[in-house]
């Protein structure tokens, strides 16, 4: 396989899905029908594809797999895919999130079916497309391209307040990628080429100059992530969006942030990541303890979710600017692992909500007594949100606090309160929620998980588990990257701006 081009046909496999539904929908009489199994065979069919890539990496080399290249615009700029242990999961995350957020809105979107499930598909294209590209504009083009079916997604098929959600999020994301442009542009002015690789291996970017770069990229990828302060649009998207866009939001959008950090401002302006890494801590350590206190106080089931994926991208921040191996491998975990839970979180609301058309805390209460079955997979993705031993979210956030520890007792320290107050909100929120005696009227007929529910969840619950137990086939493919990153990092440092080095850091101080 080593000719077939099998990155650019996962990318760009959806689009025959939306190809088939768009001559589909010409019958009215079996298009919403048509539109929902076109989807789900098609994003199945990508999810096969991501998983032989997967099955053929090799986790021993840090180099680029499954590469692809092909003139493009001209002077150095270049259609470039491929993959390496950073970013090879993050595709495998993409394509087995699709499935399950077809088959959550099978029943919940009933109107406009084949725009919503184009949406998606275009959406997925765009998101795989971001993972693999290895050229600057390139992936500039599928990173800024997700923005328009998520605004549409969120605009079109949300709540009550869809509209001023969906341009909140728009205007945000779109702001802080305006800057990245601007940095992409001095970079290929300075380099001559917008070429990730090459620019991995032999552009060094005058210390002068990385400051300004790594803030340009700094500002996209924190709104991405999102960071505090700059985290108030996930809020109100998640609340509005449907099941479906709250899982793609928090599973995979999100983790873009910490994949910007990872491929371009570690290894490509080392002195400014280094010199700025105090100031990602704090905010970092800001984010955990500040955000889960708001969650404490939120009475929305979605609003009090999207809280604590901002606490958790606390610790993925503060795990990669550590700059160790423990660290930046959590940091990679923790958003796999958050990918998956945090989307069972949303599909495990949109449950309820499917049934009583109310996320508020207080119109539940008792449901163990009628929904045995969706009590014990909202306990296990409950658990593992707060990051209980055996489950994905402890090796995360263990690795990262690890980390942290090695290079800052006081923010190791400080991170640490976060997971007793992840644990008060969630634990406060399934206690609300499942425990009790079943006192409300309007909740005496509910009914327990139907089989397509079983069918959803069940899969998220042994993956969560065995993530916990089982880290090994992760680590396989992260490690060696990991390693070549850090020591790419280190030797930068030590080496080829070492004379410089102090005076950046002075000028920081200053």
């Amino acid at each position: 396989m080593s000719h077939f081009p099998i990155l650019s046909v996962t990318t760009f496999l959806p689009l025959l899905g939306v190809l088939a539904i768009t001559i589909a929908r010409r019958n009215s009489a079996i298009a919403d029908t048509a539109a929902r199994w076109i989807a789900l065979i098609t994003t199945l069919a990508v999810l096969v594809l991501a998983i032989v890539i997967w099955i053929g990496f090799d986790g021993t080399t840090a180099a680029f797999q499954y590469t692809e290249r092909a003139e493009w615009l001209g002077r150095n700029i270049t259609y470039h895919m491929g993959v390496d242990g950073i970013s090879m999961l993050f595709v495998v995350l993409t394509a087995g999130l699709m499935p399950f957020c077809i088959l959550a809105s099978w029943e919940s979107i009933k109107s406009r079916v084949p725009d919503y499930m184009i949406a998606f598909l275009v959406l997925e294209t765009l998101m795989i497309g971001v993972f693999c590209a290895l050229d600057l504009v390139l992936f500039y083009v599928f990173f800024e391209g997700g923005l328009i079916p998520m605004f549409l997604i969120i605009g079109v098929w949300g709540g009550k307040r869809r509209v001023y959600a969906s341009f909140k999020f728009f205007l945000y994301t779109l702001l802080g990628s305006v800057l990245m442009l601007l940095a992409i542009m001095a970079m290929y002015y300075y380099a001559g080429t917008t070429d990730i690789e090459v620019l991995l291996k032999s552009s060094n970017f005058p210390a002068a100059m990385q400051p300004w770069l790594w803030l340009a990229f700094f500002a996209s990828f924190a709104v991405k992530m999102p960071m505090w302060p700059v985290h108030t649009w996930l809020p109100d998207a998640h609340v509005e969006a449907p099941t479906a866009g709250s899982v793609i939001l928090a599973g995979i959008l999100l983790k873009m942030g910490g994949y910007g950090f990872l491929r371009f401002s570690l290894p490509m302006f080392p002195i400014a990541s280094d010199t700025f890494a105090p100031f990602i801590f704090v905010l970092s350590v800001v984010a955990i303890i500040y955000t889960s206190l708001v969650a404490l106080a939120q009475e929305d089931m979605k609003k009090l979710i999207a809280y604590s994926s901002v606490a958790h991208m606390g610790f993925v921040t503060m795990g990669i600017f550590t700059l160790t191996h423990q660290g930046i491998e959590g940091g990679i975990y923790q958003m796999l692992s958050h990918g998956i839970v945090s989307g069972a979180l949303f599909l495990c609301v949109g449950v309820l909500y499917d049934r009583m058309h109310t996320r508020e805390i207080d119109a539940y209460g008792g449901l163990v007594n009628r929904m045995p079955l969706y009590a014990v997979c909202f306990m296990i993705f409950t658990l593992a949100n707060v990051g209980l031993p055996g489950t994905s979210g402890f090796v995360g956030e263990f690795l990262t606090m690890l980390g942290a520890f090695r290079v800052n007792t006081w923010v190791a320290i400080f991170a640490t309160t976060g997971i007793i107050l992840s644990a008060s909100y969630a634990l406060y929120l399934y206690r609300r929620i499942v425990f009790g005696a079943l006192v409300k009227p309007s909740l005496q007929a509910i009914t327990d998980l139907s089989a397509r529910e079983v069918a959803l969840l069940a899969p998220l619950v042994i993956i969560t588990i065995l993530m916990g137990v089982y880290p090994r086939p992760i680590m396989n493919v992260t490690s060696v990257s990991v390693s070549n990153l850090i020591e790419q990092h280190r030797v930068a440092l030590s080496i080829d701006h070492a004379p410089r080095l102090a005076d950046a850091r002075k000028g920081a101080v200053q």
